[in-house]
């Protein structure tokens, strides 16, 4: 089980302990994002997540911060996302309080030197040519632009270059001072951790500011019709993702969108990549994917196929997500849909960091926490109708949304297809 402690400043701390473990980690998540940022400052949350490496007072280099941990075999990391920004150490247990002084230095006390700011903005230059050269990954931002166009959520969690090379150091401060405070914060300690854990993460962050942060703009949707968007590019294989609008975090349905996101195509048996690789050869992977933040979701499915063959693959979806609204599933495929969610989610649990991370995000963004047990009540409650009565809601043409990156200049001929 889990225990959560308010700090009188609000700064929130979850205890997650696992004795049957040697490890241990130190994870502070902070609630700001892309979805934070102005047309100014986009990749500002990103960029500032990098530099929280390059030094502070104690440890004045990137290469201190690395050989702290380094030099007792530590796993350490951060990521940025549209929601959240997170800093992790993960140790054997004997060094726990080694990880959690690293975490709430660098959270604390990084100096974002100057010159590291200026060597920074090549390396996420090179990290956004990286991710323009690789189709596979960049699909997954054209469909963001498709979806939100040109407001926070649908713009590049890296940013641009153009807005990466114009970022300030004074904007980074003033960033930093604005959102890395006690109320957007949860530390979570997770894994073989002494009982003394809570008091000394209060020691560490006490000195944590508290003033009160910027908030972020509602998502805006307004889709009357199906949409495509092409991103041109000469490539041997068209990169693909098809779905649908669906549901926010705080919807009732989101367990049984989930389970109908698993049966379509989230195993090697689902329906999707039954139908698109092993009977008709149209591609090697194949991803059905159900996302959802606090004030937007989606169901999408993930392809790379032939570029002579993208309507093939593309009709192949869009008959699979209508019969999914006509016809009830079976019993056994639902059994199936719910134990492979079930059996991901316990083996995704297994290690502190994973842990850590599914008990912060939960709280941070939902105001509430489910243990693993409560989350499989939930999943197993989902029955044929639901998923029936879901697929009916959500697989409708003003609903669909189709995101390519191949050789290819009109939408048109895309957006006639977006049938159900």
């Amino acid at each position: 089980m889990f225990k959560k402690t308010t700090l009188k400043n609000k700064l929130r701390i979850i205890n997650v302990p696992q004795k049957n473990t040697r490890a241990v980690t130190v994870l502070a998540l902070v609630k700001t994002g892309s979805k934070y940022e102005t047309s100014k400052t986009k990749g500002i949350s990103h960029f500032l997540e990098h530099l929280y490496f390059k030094g502070t007072q104690k440890r004045p280099s990137s290469l201190a911060v690395a050989e702290t941990l380094d030099k007792l075999g530590g796993v350490y990391n951060a990521f940025t996302s549209e929601e959240y920004t997170g800093y992790y150490a993960k140790v054997e247990a004997s060094h726990f309080e080694t990880a959690l002084d690293w975490v709430s230095d660098i959270f604390l006390n990084s100096l974002l030197p100057e010159e590291e700011i200026e060597k920074e903005r090549g390396v996420i230059t090179e990290e956004i040519n990286m991710y323009l050269d690789t189709p596979m990954l960049y699909i997954g931002e054209v469909w963001k632009s498709l979806l939100y166009g040109d407001q926070p959520a649908g713009w590049d969690i890296a940013g641009t270059k153009e807005t990466v090379a114009a970022i300030k150091r004074n904007q980074l401060i003033d960033y930093m001072k604005s959102q890395y405070v006690a109320s957007n914060t949860i530390v979570c300690l997770s894994g073989n951790i002494p009982p003394s854990s809570v008091k000394k993460a209060e020691k560490y962050f006490s000195l944590i500011a508290t003033n009160k942060p910027k908030t972020k703009l509602p998502v805006a949707e307004n889709q009357k019709k199906a949409k495509a968007l092409v991103f041109p590019k000469k490539t041997d294989q068209t990169h693909l993702v098809l779905g649908v609008r669906a549901f926010n975090l705080f919807h009732p349905q989101k367990f049984t969108l989930s389970v109908l996101g698993a049966i379509l195509g989230g195993m090697m048996s689902s329906r999707l990549f039954v139908e698109l690789r092993e009977k008709l050869g149209l591609a090697y992977y194949v991803k059905t994917e159900v996302d959802a933040d606090p004030d937007a979701g989606y169901l999408a499915t993930k392809v790379g196929t032939d570029n002579q063959r993208v309507g093939q693959a593309i009709s192949t979806i869009l008959k699979e997500y209508a019969k999914l609204s006509k016809e009830k599933i079976s019993p056994s495929e639902l059994k199936k849909g719910k134990e492979n969610l079930k059996g991901k989610l316990a083996l995704y649990l297994e290690p502190s960091d994973t842990k850590a991370f599914f008990y912060a995000s939960q709280d941070l963004l939902e105001g509430k926490i489910l243990t693993m047990d409560q989350v499989f009540e939930r999943i197993d409650k989902v029955s044929q109708n639901d998923i029936l009565k879901v697929a009916k809601e959500i697989f409708r043409p003003e609903r669909l949304n189709l995101a390519l990156i191949g050789p290819f200049k009109d939408k048109l001929k895309f957006e006639k297809q977006l049938r159900l």
